[in-house]
């Protein structure tokens, strides 16, 4: 039984000729009588049945579906199975094997994963599952670099590095940078909150401010251009600690009664050794509040907390985070429309290893408890951050962090040779180069620019890991050559409100990263 010609005596049927397919062309045609030859236009065909033959699948042989109708295969029906093409056989096979509602879903999971490919770069985790692509530049002309920037010097949160790009990128632009008057050494008489009558008067008016300060919302407004933009960084409150306790141990008082300068101590009972009001108390409680300008002797408050963020979010257009530091950069750059060249940078004021206090979990919360306001900042701060990562292409900015990085390790390779480490200061023959120590029980490190080098290429090295005190100098005796101003002391303030010497407590620091 099949379709194609009878078979002869003696021979044997070709395999498969019963596999047809239905059609309801032929189906409504059927009489339901049987076929005899001729019948079926160009094929001979005789019934062995009294009844239409019927489809047994190769599954159900014992299955008869009566009263079917069907269309031959045309390699079955006219004997070409035996030529049927592999290609044609495998699809058969595996149409066979496939059911209607696999079919299905296979076009529903291809739909899917097509319109993933497509839609995916505005989905937070694309870059882990495709290619990082940065979304195509718009068709807005290309804005150019902003020039005035007032950056937020907060302590022991990478701030020197930040301080040593905007540097470099004034000096190269010919901008100028405020500079702290001599009476406030190298900081705006901090811990005051800050004035203009602090700023030197050869570095007025800025294009750019950087040093250390307490924010003054209306006085920065009175100095700095309109349309400057504000940014600042945060840290971990707890590792922020940390570096604070280590870095200003023999300052601040609150520090200095801790017996055996232990961080387990102090944290266990710091109000046993806090005084609010002492000298530099606010490097022992919320210092980054209190840079900010608020009020760091504040407890837990929501309520206040909600407050000092609207008046940080209202001024700053970008909060960076010193642990995601190239991220923070890129978007700083985009920010400001710089190139990738303009946030480059060597580390700067970096402890050794062996200055570095162990931070075990319990001491980590206690660290945070302690410093309330600020673990409140730094966690709202931290995920605006990454939320606005997300806007600008998590994907794009991870590859423009690889591209920062990868610039700035060919960077310090050509300044600092082929294998560029951080050193002690005592290994640094470069008197311009050499960090300054707090204490003999913190090492700061620092680069050292190698032998027989110079010109410009050169002096763009020195200036890349020249520490904040030295190039602080510099540029306040180049700004005030440029501006004809003669080299002799500065005037004081005015006597009636005179600025407090703090500074003067502590040798020729360079606070910041």
């Amino acid at each position: 039984m099949g379709g194609g010609r009878r078979a002869e005596p003696g021979e044997a049927e070709p395999r498969g000729r019963r596999h047809l397919i239905p059609s309801r062309r032929v189906q409504a045609a059927d009489t339901g009588r049987p076929r005899t030859r001729g019948q079926f236009p160009g094929q001979g065909w005789q019934a062995s049945r009294p009844r239409w033959p019927c489809y047994q699948s190769p599954k159900s042989p014992h299955e008869c579906r009566p009263r079917e109708s069907w269309v031959a295969r045309p390699w079955l029906v006219q004997g070409w199975e035996l030529h049927m093409p592999p290609l044609l056989q495998r699809l058969q096979q595996a149409t066979k094997m496939m059911s209607r509602r696999k079919v299905l879903l296979l076009v529903l999971g291809c739909g899917a994963v097509s319109l993933l490919i497509h839609q995916g770069a505005q989905l937070s985790w694309y870059p882990k599952l495709f290619p990082a692509s940065c979304p195509p530049p718009r068709a807005s002309p290309v804005r150019p670099k902003h020039l005035t920037v007032a950056f937020l010097k907060t302590h022991k949160t990478a701030g020197t590095t930040v301080q040593n790009i905007l540097f470099r990128f004034a000096e190269r632009h010919n901008l100028t940078v405020a500079l702290p008057h001599p009476s406030c050494e190298h900081q705006f008489c901090y811990p005051r909150n800050f004035s203009g009558r602090f700023v030197h008067p050869a570095t007025r008016p800025p294009h750019v401010l950087a040093s250390h300060l307490r924010f003054d919302r209306q006085e920065l407004a009175r100095l700095m251009p309109p349309g400057t933009i504000y940014v600042t960084i945060l840290r971990e409150p707890a590792a922020m600690f940390e570096s604070l306790f280590s870095y200003y141990n023999q300052y601040c008082p609150a520090f200095r009664r801790v017996p055996n300068a232990s961080l387990e101590a102090f944290l266990r009972q710091p109000e046993a050794y806090y005084r609010a009001g002492e000298h530099f108390a606010m490097f022992a409680h919320n210092t980054l509040a209190y840079d900010l300008g608020g009020d760091n002797e504040r407890g837990p408050d929501s309520t206040y907390l909600a407050s000092l963020i609207r008046q940080v979010e209202e001024v700053f257009s970008l909060v960076m985070i010193a642990e995601y530091f190239d991220e923070s950069l890129v978007l700083l750059r985009r920010l400001l429309a710089w190139d990738l060249d303009d946030v480059l940078y060597a580390k700067l004021n970096a402890r050794a290893a062996g200055s570095r206090l162990a931070l075990p979990a319990a001491l980590a919360r206690a660290a945070r408890a302690w410093n309330a306001l600020d673990a409140g900042l730094y966690a709202h701060f931290n995920a605006s951050f990454w939320r606005r990562v997300a806007r600008a292409g998590r994907g794009c900015v991870e590859r423009e962090a690889r591209e920062l990085r990868a610039a700035r390790e060919r960077l310090l390779r050509r300044c600092f040779g082929e294998r560029p480490a951080l050193r002690p200061a005592a290994q640094i023959r470069t008197r311009q180069l050499q960090p300054w120590q707090p204490s003999r029980k913190v090492a700061i490190l620092g680069y050292d620019l190698p032998r027989g080098g110079a010109g410009a290429a050169t002096d763009a090295c020195l200036k890349l890991a020249m520490p904040e005190v030295q190039y602080s100098s510099y540029l306040l005796r180049k700004q005030k050559r440029r501006g004809g101003a003669r080299p002799r002391p500065e005037p004081a303030p005015a006597p009636e409100d005179p600025p407090p010497r703090p500074i003067r407590a502590l040798p020729r620091a360079a606070p910041g990263a």
